[in-house]
């Protein structure tokens, strides 16, 4: 066995609860989610993380509007804290050029990022998790042991058709999930609240689509009050999933 994984046991070891962000499937807004979700945790006063895992495209750096900030390196790397949320990528490494990563070298990467990474003590640790249900997705699923999986998807019969493979795979690994959020809703349906009745897992709630939400991408200060952030604080602070009541 990698003796990386067992240094990953360690680096997440100060680490309250790690919510992996996961659907399975490109342009439900994941990043944006993760990274709104991070900035909503940290202004209700938690000390919170957020690791992109995107290897090939990470962006929560642009989402945050995260510039000019590098991790200090201390027996590891330790993350920059910024908008009150340490934050680590593969961005530090690779800038704006192109990582072209392929296979055993992105499950290289990954496991590299997450053995050098120094967290400390942390309530939340927001993983945004690779795309896709592939290679990727389920190393970090075998890595992140106590990882709970909160799965986004939008009213999209095509979206809907991966993310219930997606809940397949986690209950078969019996994996927590802590509950799906229906991201981007344009109208009123019972979609997919009748589409997730067949497996026994909680929807937490919808995000409205927000025409101006894309102006707000590069500026943490605006992402925090727009809409979609005050409808993530009601979710959050509404399901007992969260356990906010620990804080």
């Amino acid at each position: 066995m990698d003796p990386r994984v067992s240094v990953v046991d360690k680096r997440l070891a100060g680490i309250e609860r790690i919510i992996a962000v996961t659907g399975g499937k490109g342009g439900i807004g994941k990043s944006l989610t993760s990274s709104v979700l991070a900035l909503t945790l940290a202004q209700l006063g938690y000390k919170v993380g957020l690791l992109d895992l995107d290897m090939s495209a990470p962006s929560a750096h642009v989402i945050l509007g995260i510039d000019g900030i590098f991790p200090e390196e201390e027996y590891g790397i330790i993350p920059p804290e910024v908008h009150g949320i340490s934050f680590m990528s593969i961005c530090y490494f690779t800038g704006d050029e192109p990582a072209p990563l392929r296979g055993e070298d992105i499950t290289n990467a990954m496991l590299e990022l997450l053995a050098i990474t120094r967290w400390g003590a942390l309530d939340f640790l927001i993983v945004d998790m690779p795309p896709g249900i592939g290679d990727a997705a389920m190393d970090v699923i075998r890595w992140l042991k106590r990882a709970e999986f909160l799965i986004l998807t939008t009213g999209s019969k095509v979206a809907l058709v991966t993310v219930k493979k997606v809940i397949q795979m986690l209950q078969e690994l019996q994996k927590p999930i802590v509950g799906v959020i229906e991201n981007m809703k344009m109208r009123e349906s019972g979609l997919v609240r009748d589409e997730l009745s067949a497996y026994n897992v909680p929807l937490l709630g919808a995000i409205e689509f927000d025409m101006d939400l894309e102006d707000k991408i590069g500026d943490a200060a605006a992402l925090a009050e727009s809409t979609m952030a005050a409808r993530l604080t009601e979710i959050v602070i509404q399901d007992p999933r969260f356990k906010l009541s620990q804080n």
